[in-house]
């Protein structure tokens, strides 16, 4: 009996222990749950009766070098809809497709969706905004989202690019620094019931984080002013196509970089993916006589030749294997410096032998071309330049005069640089640098030599040969720029025939590449023309071109002239360009006589500046976007010494 009772009383223990370890063990389970664990079940939860929409990010701004807006991120609305909200779902559908001009079957499908939530259009326009606000339907919201806003339409569009509705970069610096720009998304939030259907309004939202800035080293207008006077170039020519550079030689900064055919990013639809493309680091050309600058400043490096060196020039023909070479005219015996002023193709040929080969080669591959050039644009191609052990005699006369190499227009203007700047060759840099939301500066880029190609002397050396170029009896005559010595040089090139595989006869790229002050070069300007008709030669397309990109830049750059202004060698370019005469403009003190301010009211930058131009004002613009304010008001006299301004702002 003892024992049994024994027994019982170590049952009861077993079982109070067995309770007790389970109690135990809620308790800490409950202790887990409740307590450690409680933001992982909170957000469980939230996530069973919450849903978050994710919304477009803001990205960050990109700025000129003065700091003016080139692209902006805009607050915009964007359209939903809950379709269990919605009341009277045929009413809704048919006021909505009015409003938005949309289907009405595709409107009146999304009202009938079993989903909880439903875009109905994404960034609309502030009428369209206004419409259906003002009807205050059930079931239809509005909620703040970002869209990329081109404050300057056209101007620097294949440089900065276009973004898509997501908004992903698609091109330029928008793809290239994609990530940089692109912010954190905020999320729209909004409660549902066991069954997923929407129970609130969905107004909560969640902000995200602002991308970072860049600020590039473009300049708003000199980008205007190469890309006003190469549309005109590309028009008065009928040329295909053409592309313009700018840079500064002593660091390799990118001043401007133009395209014809441009587009308008804000519209980038409608225009064909060829217009979106930026021709001077993404289209390579055969670069004609402009390579035999670099040319003869290897021969000089190497000593094989002096500036006073005289080369038989044959009187015009030349066999090299069984090719003849033939001189636009015929020259006899040329100094090196003619070689260069009158683009001499026999004495470049002569020149190309001396070197030989593998000399030649190396100094073309110092000089840059045949490998891209570094610059942080997306789709830039590092141009033709063949082995020299698969050159044959007349692939040396060939290259020596610029055929048979390709190369882009940002290479051909780094290696002018080299001869401007005294023998280095500077790497490109477009974004000066990179700001991010809070101020701070994430990245900056300086000017960086990639390699010393030539000395000074023989750089200096080639300057001044160049500036024979432009000489009044010279090939580049028309570059010529009053009050400025100009270092140039004239290409013209034949194009292949993709077809025969062989050279077109009327189909030409002519080119002209300088740099001005001669005597202290501050830019580097290449022109390039494609399929010019009629005259084909760089000297009389692409000169002229040249002349009013860098007489416009030198003087808002405010650049001092160097030379005295010859009226005779002014008149001859101003009347090869053949622009519109520019009435002269008097300020009177009396009101009566007085030019009167024009109204710019709506009015974008680049047609301010337009309007400035033919009527010869000095107007300050600030902002960007359209006309938004002007001091004096419109119709009031303009008098001398007083303070002209234009404000703009971009749309809200």
């Amino acid at each position: 009996m003892a024992d049994h009772e024994k027994w019982i009383r170590i049952r009861i223990r077993l079982t109070a222990i067995c309770f007790i370890l389970a109690f135990g063990f809620i308790v800490a389970r409950a202790f887990q749950l409740q307590v450690l664990g409680q933001d992982r079940w909170e957000k469980k939860a939230a996530r069973q009766y919450q849903r978050t929409i994710p919304l477009i990010p803001q990205r960050g701004t990109i700025f000129d070098r003065a700091g003016q807006e080139l692209a902006v991120s805009v607050e915009v609305d964007s359209l939903y809809v809950v379709p269990a909200k919605v009341v009277d779902p045929q009413r809704t559908a048919r006021l909505l497709a009015d409003a938005l001009k949309m289907p009405l079957p595709g409107v009146r499908a999304k009202l009938k969706s079993d989903k909880s939530f439903l875009w109905l259009k994404r960034q609309v326009s502030p009428s369209e905004s206004q419409r259906v606000q003002a009807m205050k339907l059930d079931g239809v919201g509005l909620i703040k989202e970002h869209r990329r806003y081109y404050p300057n339409s056209e101007i620097g569009a294949q440089v900065i690019g276009f973004t898509g509705l997501d908004p992903q970069g698609l091109e330029g610096l928008e793809l290239a620094y994609d990530t940089t720009l692109l912010g954190e998304g905020g999320f729209l939030v909004m409660e549902r019931d066991a069954l997923g259907r929407g129970l609130s309004s969905g107004s909560e939202v969640q902000a995200g984080r602002r991308g970072s800035d860049l600020y590039l080293t473009l300049d708003k207008t000199l980008q205007y002013i190469a890309e006003k006077e190469l549309a005109e170039g590309v028009n008065k020519t009928g040329a295909r196509a053409g592309s313009v550079v700018m840079i500064d030689p002593m660091t390799g900064a990118v001043l401007a970089m133009a395209s014809q055919p441009d587009y308008n990013p804000n519209a980038f639809q409608n225009y064909r993916p060829s217009q979106w493309r930026n021709r001077t680091v993404c289209d390579t050309f055969e670069p004609g006589s402009t390579i035999k600058v670099f040319l003869l400043a290897a021969a000089l490096n190497e000593k094989l030749l002096t500036p006073q060196s005289k080369i038989n020039c044959e009187n015009g023909t030349y066999r090299v294997g069984s090719k003849d070479i033939h001189d636009h005219r015929a020259y006899a015996a040329l100094s090196v410096p003619d070689v260069l002023k009158f683009s001499s193709n026999i004495g470049a040929v002569k020149v190309g032998k001396l070197l030989e080969r593998d000399r030649y080669y190396g100094y073309l591959r110092d000089f840059g071309f045949g490998e891209s050039t570094g610059l942080d644009l997306p789709g830039e191609v590092g141009g033709v330049l063949r082995k020299p052990s698969r050159w044959f005699a007349v692939d040396l006369a060939a290259i020596s005069f610029g055929q048979g190499l390709a190369v882009t227009p940002l290479q051909l203007v780094m290696a002018t640089a080299a001869i401007a700047n005294g023998g280095y060759l500077m790497s490109p840099y477009i974004v000066d640098r990179v700001v991010d939301s809070y101020g701070q500066i994430e990245m900056k880029n300086d000017a960086s030599v990639r390699r010393k190609v030539v000395s000074r002397d023989v750089a200096d050396e080639v300057r001044k040969m160049m500036t024979r170029v432009t000489d009044s009896d010279g090939t580049g005559s028309l570059a010529a720029v009053p009050g400025y010595k100009v270092a140039g040089k004239t290409g013209t090139a034949q194009k292949v025939d993709p077809v025969t595989g062989t050279y077109a006869i009327n189909r030409y790229v002519a080119s002209f590449v300088g740099f001005v002050p001669a005597n202290d070069p501050r830019l580097v300007i290449l022109v390039v023309l494609d399929e010019p008709k009629g005259q084909d030669y760089g000297g009389l397309t692409a000169a002229p071109v040249f002349s009013r990109v860098a007489s416009q830049s030198l003087r808002y750059l405010k650049i001092l002239p160097t030379e005295e202004v010859n009226r005779s060698a002014m008149a001859r370019v101003e009347a090869a360009n053949a622009m519109p005469e520019i009435p002269e403009v008097i300020f009177a003190s009396d009101d009566q006589n007085a030019l009167r301010m024009p109204d710019f009211a709506g009015m974008s930058y680049r047609q301010v500046l337009r309007s400035m131009e033919n009527m010869q004002l000095n107007i300050r613009l600030e902002g960007s976007g359209r006309v938004v304010a002007q001091s004096p008001k419109a119709g009031q006299p303009i008098r001398f010494g007083s303070e002209t301004w234009v404000r703009l702002e971009p749309p809200s």
